[in-house]
């Protein structure tokens, strides 16, 4: 009865910890087409409404689920509450906030770029920066695609044929 019990244990863990490893490669992409969403909006609320940054990345924050979300709202935050330039705020909202993310290291260097050079151009150039960084952030979101649809079903079988095979191996 115990082996019994020790086996399903066993068997439950490792798919699950299958079924984890198959949930960070469906996030990625989820999150990163609602970054480009982000982005869209904010060039929408700069160009077209004129509206202020700060305002423009907490109302951006309120339309977007968490941690994107949270990203947009520590930005504006620290905008409005610390004395900080654009640049740091976002840096400092980029380290705060990835750690809670599913994104790599190519998305960090594209949104640490386009951070550098937010709020300080003209309405055509922030807009172009806009469009360079959703180039950038389409092709991560292909190949972020192409690993999910490669490795997801890989990744959930695994962790139940590594359990099976830990049960076969202890029995």
């Amino acid at each position: 009865m115990i082996k019994i019990l020790g086996a399903i244990f066993i068997l439950l863990s490792t798919s699950w910890a299958g079924f984890e490893v198959s949930k960070y490669l469906t996030e990625r992409p989820r999150q990163l087409r609602m970054l480009k969403v982000a982005l869209q909006s904010l060039e929408a609320e700069i160009t077209y409404s004129h509206t202020p940054l700060h305002e423009a990345t907490r109302k951006i924050s309120k339309q977007l689920q968490k941690p994107v979300s949270w990203f947009f709202e520590n930005f504006s935050k620290k905008l409005t509450e610390q004395e900080i330039s654009v640049k740091k705020a976002w840096e400092d909202s980029l380290e705060e906030v990835w750690k809670l993310t599913a994104f790599k290291s190519g998305e960090y260097e594209i949104l640490k770029q386009f951070g550098e050079n937010l709020g300080k151009h003209d309405l055509v150039t922030q807009q172009k920066h806009i469009h360079l960084a959703l180039k950038h952030l389409e092709r991560e979101e292909t190949e972020a695609v192409e690993r999910q649809r490669k490795y997801e079903k890989m990744t959930k079988s695994l962790g139940f044929l590594s359990g099976l095979l830990l049960i076969i191996l202890l029995l």
